[in-house]
């Protein structure tokens, strides 16, 4: 094994580890979807990753995303209702797209992708057993396929956080996994809203206001959520970092 393989598989190594310790009673579901995206640009070959969770009804909303053009792009799949974040979502399977140049089943989600400057794409369904509650994207700039031991390592970063969504009381009690899905789809718009405060107040991107935001929670070893909903109410107000 080269040094690279071996400084790879101890990142590899680290990252299970950190969404491992995650998955405890009081974890934020949230941040731990944050996450996710993070460390997926962080240990894979891609230039973006974007991720959908499913409400009690079946709908897709965009929880977390890894960049802004990535954002936007996942927000055009869901009012187009096209893509492969969808597809990949409505038949549990993976879904590969090493080249979007003629990409004939969502030619508008193609034509946006090239836009945003991705050509690639690789999409992997959140699904323990016979449940999928989301999709994950991966989004490259450069066409061609990743290779099969990386879409591996992200569809077991999927897993992972999938076990943590749902665990094992919510798949047996459904009336938990409605409410924990619909608790971590309320607050991601409690989020966005105490993003939109810190920028408007620091006059600073979304992006960087999201830094902040996480940054002071975590900090303060608080839940995400707790601190963006005392910003929106004007409880805290976060100094510029």
């Amino acid at each position: 094994m080269s040094d690279g393989d071996r400084s790879r598989a101890r990142e590899l190594a680290e990252v299970l580890v950190t969404l491992a310790d995650s998955l405890v009673d009081d974890y934020d579901v949230i941040d731990l979807l944050h996450r996710l995206t993070d460390e997926c640009v962080h240990l894979l070959p891609v230039d973006a990753a974007g991720l959908m969770l499913s409400d009690h009804r079946g709908r897709l909303h965009l929880v977390s995303s890894s960049s802004a053009q990535a954002r936007l792009l996942e927000l055009f799949q869901l009012q187009a209702e096209q893509g492969p974040c969808m597809d990949c979502f409505r038949t549990s399977r993976q879904v590969v797209v090493p080249d979007l140049a003629g990409e004939s089943r969502w030619p508008r989600f193609a034509e946006q992708a090239s836009a945003a400057g991705y050509h690639a794409v690789h999409a992997v369904p959140l699904r323990l057993r016979d449940e999928t509650i989301g999709a994950l994207n991966l989004f490259n700039e450069q066409a061609g396929p990743l290779e099969s031991d990386e879409l591996r390592i992200g569809q077991a970063l999927a897993d992972i956080a999938t076990i943590g969504i749902l665990q094992e009381r919510a798949v047996r009690h459904n009336d938990v996994l409605v409410t924990q899905l619909q608790t971590a789809l309320n607050s991601r718009i409690v989020i966005e809203q105490a993003k939109g405060v810190i920028a408007e107040r620091h006059r600073v991107d979304v992006a960087a206001a999201f830094t902040t935001l996480r940054g002071y929670a975590r900090g303060h070893r608080r839940k995400l959520t707790e601190v963006a909903t005392e910003v929106v109410e004007g409880e805290l107000s976060i100094p510029r970092g």
